[in-house]
């Protein structure tokens, strides 16, 4: 049965979508069955991966509002073992038409119910909010991977988000844990940056994963050609960190076994 993991934090511009479709590619370049659910209404992490979503017959928001089999909204991608299910702009309504619906909190994990099995990891890139579809994305996954940013805020929002975690884990998902925090656009140069990574160690230990992605402009570039940092230049410094990460993430669950 494949892991469930959401990769979230409401404040923005942290790399939750960088992270989720390279950490996906990366996973999936080491012969891992990996499935890639775009939770964004920006569609970036559809569009990032060089998907048309205009293409598919359907997105995850068919798959929240009109039960749409989640099986025949996947769509492969360019990396071997990784599919995805694209995100539209209509997925902007969907927080208004789930607020009305009984047991709107676990849409998306019925939905995702009856593909678990077909993947190893399933990584669910939310919006950066704490809205109806991030809940409906906490509930449906084991864990939650929180990218947070080498910056002088870093640390806040993270205790809100951390408290509609364990608000999830009382009422709606005892299962849900923290898969890690990642620290992002790290810059080794910077004192602050040193810091920030000291001071989330400090804070929750070995949650902090030992990885760190280095601000690179490869990594930004990637998007916008429509492929994965590890396809777009396999020997750039960002493509090696979310190598790494995904070592240490299959390491860790490793470990939890």
């Amino acid at each position: 049965m494949g892991k469930i993991i959401a990769i979230a934090n409401q404040k923005g511009g942290v790399g939750k979508t960088t992270t989720s479709f390279n950490l996906g590619a990366c996973l999936a370049s080491d012969r891992r069955k990996v499935l890639l659910v775009d939770a964004d209404p920006q569609a970036n992490a559809t569009s990032g991966i060089g998907v048309e979503p205009t293409e598919s017959d359907a997105s995850i928001y068919e798959c929240l509002i009109d039960g749409y089999p989640a099986a025949d909204a996947i769509m492969p991608t360019q990396v071997k073992g990784l599919d995805i299910i694209p995100s539209r702009i209509d997925l902007v309504g969907a927080e208004v038409e789930l607020m009305s619906r009984p047991d709107r909190e676990r849409m998306l994990a019925r939905a995702l119910e009856p593909v678990k099995d077909l993947y190893d990891f399933i990584l669910i890139d939310c919006s950066p909010s704490l809205g109806i579809i991030t809940v409906n994305a906490l509930t449906a996954s084991d864990s939650v991977l929180i990218p947070v940013q080498a910056e002088y805020f870093a640390l806040e929002g993270i205790a809100q988000l951390l408290n509609t975690v364990r608000i999830i884990k009382s009422r709606l998902r005892p299962q849900l844990e923290i898969e890690g925090f990642l620290l992002t656009m790290y810059d080794a140069r910077l004192r602050l940056a040193n810091q920030i990574f000291e001071e989330l160690k400090g804070h929750f230990g070995d949650m902090v994963f030992t990885t760190v992605i280095p601000r690179n402009i490869k990594l930004s570039e990637s998007p916008s050609h429509g492929l994965p940092v590890i396809l777009y230049d396999p020997d750039s410094r960002g493509a090696i960190a979310y190598t790494q990460l995904a070592k240490e993430l299959r390491s860790r669950n490793k470990k939890k076994k």
